[in-house]
């Protein structure tokens, strides 16, 4: 296996910032997920995305700290149904290059680096399917670049507008990582998950992550991306997103895990209030990763709602 300390000298030869890149032997033999991984750069930074499938297309936005493998369930199904899945991950997770300084990381460039994926495949009539951080990017992109969107499926996605109270558990795992470099995902998406996901999937969720120092955009989003203030620039352009969706007429679904206990049903009943929208879809049997405990029962719903 390649050393994480060569790969971050070859990536920062290529960026001009420093960045871990994920050698790929790590990301041999991973359950379910055996969709060939596509690249483009950004910024200097290679950016990595699953397209697979013909028809209208899904753009897949995952949330912290997971990537693209969120959604190895969704995919089949929602292909054979006739759609395209394009499923992105952002800088700092997945098998994109991973930026080692924390102040890095912004809403601001992680939704430019899906915009530019969208861009180079000129995805048009798309439907979002976004996860946690994947909905307040994806509807950024939604309200930013509208022509391109025609529907919205919202996963346990909150809204932070610098306003926002945070649950008991959030302070938890944010005092957590502000303490320790080299945390453990799997036990933060064990955590999250209604039931404990088996050892070889919880070590795909670590496989992005060979050093301490490519963990910097998981601890980023709680640390540096999440506005604590409402006059922060994330926190208007969040509050902008938000006032623009509460207008906006086009199809949105909201699904939401019935035993997420970071983001609570309440919480996605004020988000469908917030935007004007039908209440959630509560998934019995389900914890913030939805798609990680429930995503065969993700995929039909989300097929059922795109053919009513």
């Amino acid at each position: 296996m390649d050393d994480p300390v060569a790969s971050r000298q070859q990536a920062t030869g290529l960026t001009a910032v420093e960045a871990v890149r994920t050698p790929e032997e790590r990301f041999a033999d991973l359950p379910a997920f055996g969709f060939a991984p596509r690249y483009t750069e950004w910024q200097g930074l290679r950016i990595a995305y699953v397209d697979e499938g013909e028809g209208r297309p899904l753009l897949m936005l995952h949330g912290e700290p997971t990537w693209s493998f969120l959604f190895r369930r969704v995919i089949p199904r929602v292909r054979e149904a006739g759609y395209r899945c394009v499923a992105v991950d952002y800088p700092g997770f997945g098998r994109s290059d991973k930026p080692t300084d924390l102040d890095w990381y912004s809403y601001d460039h992680h939704t430019a680096a899906c915009r530019h994926v969208m861009e180079l495949l000129d995805l048009r009539d798309v439907v979002l399917v976004g996860h946690d951080w994947g909905g307040p990017i994806g509807l950024r992109l939604g309200t930013e670049v509208a022509w391109r969107f025609s529907a919205f499926v919202l996963i346990d996605t909150p809204f932070f507008t610098g306003r926002q109270t945070m649950p008991p558990v959030w302070w938890q795992a944010h005092d957590y990582m502000k303490e320790t470099p080299d945390i453990s995902i799997g036990d933060l998406v064990r955590a999250g998950c209604a039931a404990a996901p088996a050892p070889d999937v919880l070590a795909a969720y670590e496989a992005p992550f060979p050093d301490a120092a490519s963990k910097a955009g998981v601890r980023a989003f709680p640390l540096r991306v999440i506005p604590r203030s409402a006059d922060l620039p994330a926190a208007r352009a969040c509050w902008r997103t938000m006032k623009a969706m509460r207008k906006d007429q086009r199809p949105t679904l909201i699904l939401w895990g019935e035993s997420d206990i970071l983001f609570p049903l309440e919480l996605g009943r004020w988000v469908a209030g917030a935007l004007r929208r039908e209440a959630p879809v509560v998934v019995p049997g389900a914890g913030h990763f939805l798609p990680e405990d429930r995503g065969e029962e993700v995929a039909r719903l989300v097929i059922e709602w795109l053919e009513s």
